[in-house]
C-alpha cells in the first residue's frame, strides 16, 4: 500500500510539473511587456527572438510566440500562442483579440 500511494504521490507532482507553463512561454510573457507597437520587425526579433517557424497558421506579416501551455503533446498550437500583427514592417498591434479583428478586417 504505501508503494502504490508513493507511485500515486510521484505521479500527481509529475502531471502537476506538466500543467505547469513552460520556460519558453514564462520568457515569451516576460519580453512581451517590452513590445510596443510601431516597432520594427528587428527590434521585435531583437526582444522576442524569432517567432515560431514552419506551422501552417503562421503568415508573413502575422509571428506567433509561445506563450501557454494548454496540451501535453509537445505541439505549439496557435491557441497556446500570441500572435503580432505588422503592416508595412511596423508592429500594428499584439494578441487574439487584435488578430481576430484584423482577420476581420482583411478577408
Amino acid at each position: 500500500m504505501k508503494k502504490l500511494l508513493s507511485f500515486i504521490s510521484i505521479l500527481a507532482v509529475g502531471l502537476a510539473m506538466v500543467s505547469c507553463i513552460s520556460p519558453e512561454a514564462t520568457l515569451n510573457l516576460e519580453n512581451l511587456a517590452k513590445v510596443k507597437d510601431g516597432m520594427t520587425k528587428d527590434e521585435v526579433l531583437s526582444i522576442m527572438g524569432k517567432p515560431l517557424e514552419k506551422e501552417i497558421y503562421n503568415k508573413p506579416d502575422v509571428w506567433f510566440y509561445y506563450t501557454e501551455s494548454k496540451w501535453s503533446d509537445g505541439n505549439r498550437t496557435s491557441d497556446e500562442c500570441t500572435p503580432f500583427v505588422f503592416e508595412e514592417g511596423k508592429l500594428i498591434g499584439v494578441g487574439e483579440e487584435f488578430y481576430k479583428k484584423y482577420r476581420q478586417k482583411k478577408w
